[in-house]
């Protein structure tokens, strides 16, 4: 049977992965309590439609830091799509092509950044790890400018890596025969690989503690936008703003780094006050529903970020598979917006939800 909905693709990713790569998709930190918590946290909200609406023509297009998309769904970042498809973040990006809207790369992706950006026909941001040794984060990012990558989105909630106990259990190690995609190349070089084989040894771990400053510095070695990804406090936006961010991704890394952190969704409305308007808000974490799409919206996020939902359709059916998750969020999210009497993402506003 086709599946109708995201639990179904679930179900029948689980039956096509093996157990160890499944935790490790499926897994977050500890008593995974944060990881429950982005699911609680959507169906906790209420929606309050307003009925006798004009909504014979349902339009979900809008844009992302200019870029348009056929939908306020884009894919978030996750390393290692090797061990759901063959093809892996290449055939994740024809999907999202497929359905018209963005896909961020992982800088731990098993195909390097060009091959990706070959694949793709929509537009793309890569999301940005640090190495001790600048020069290669330096290279990474000329090689993204070139391969017409739009914006750099620089992962902030990972200083050190949770304590993921699936991954402990199963004594999961990345398979030998997926290749770190965009270092390659820097595979020559002595302190490079023996920082590439750390991270291998070590579930790709962070070599660089980012900081502030780190946002300040990547602003001296490119021009493209600078998403900060995993805030969850309007102190941290705020701070974000200073150092001249475009763009922030709500997020508690799906619950895979600090266990009892808030879900995303209850952080949504403190950053989107603290910002005011001047950059865009993006949230990632439990996203399953097109109404959990509607709730983010209403809560001022710009779009939203889905990314083990994309994994269980990558294992499925490959780019098919992708797309049909993405389609089943659209249509689920058309549905809803008709039903609750709004036709245009615009029209979508605090006024739609009861928190």
């Amino acid at each position: 049977m086709k599946p109708i909905n995201l639990h179904d693709y679930e179900a029948l990713a689980q039956q096509r992965v093996e157990k160890g790569a499944w935790d490790y998709f499926q897994g977050g930190s500890d008593d995974e309590v944060t990881m429950r918590a982005c699911r609680a946290g959507y169906e906790r909200i209420r929606l309050r439609p307003r009925m006798l609406v004009e909504v014979g023509t349902l339009d979900t297009s809008t844009t992302v830091l200019g870029t348009p998309v056929s939908m306020p769904i884009l894919i978030a970042p996750s390393a290692a799509h090797g061990l759901a498809h063959v093809e892996a973040e290449c055939e994740t990006a024809r999907g999202a092509g497929m359905s018209r809207t963005l896909m961020t790369a992982s800088t731990f992706s098993n195909r390097s950044l060009e091959e990706i950006a070959s694949a793709a026909s929509g537009p793309l941001w890569l999301q940005l790890y640090l190495y001790r040794n600048l020069d290669i984060t330096r290279k990474v990012i000329r090689r993204a400018e070139a391969a017409g990558y739009r914006a750099l989105a620089l992962t902030a909630d990972t200083p050190v890596l949770g304590k993921r106990e699936r991954d402990l259990r199963n004594d999961f190690h990345m398979p030998p025969h997926l290749k770190e995609g965009n270092f390659v190349e820097e595979l020559a070089d002595a302190e490079a690989e023996a920082q590439i084989q750390a991270q291998a040894d070590s579930y790709l771990p962070l070599p660089q503690h980012p900081t502030w400053a780190t946002v300040d510095w990547l602003h001296t070695v490119t021009s493209l936008p600078i998403i900060v990804k995993g805030l969850l406090t309007a102190e941290d936006a705020l701070l974000a703003l200073e150092h001249g961010a475009a763009g922030i991704i709500v997020s508690n890394h799906g619950g895979r780094q600090l266990d009892g952190a808030i879900a995303s969704i209850e952080a949504l409305p403190e950053i989107v006050e603290a910002v005011s308007g001047r950059c865009e808000v993006y949230i990632d974490g439990g996203i399953r529903r097109g109404t959990d799409v509607l709730k983010a919206l209403a809560l001022g996020a710009r779009a939203v970020m889905v990314g083990r939902p994309a994994l269980w359709g990558l294992a499925v059916s490959g780019a098919a598979g992708v797309h049909d998750v993405l389609e089943i969020l659209r249509d689920e999210l058309t549905m809803a917006m008709t039903l609750s009497g709004r036709p245009t993402i615009a029209s979508i506003d605090r006024s739609l939800v009861k928190i």
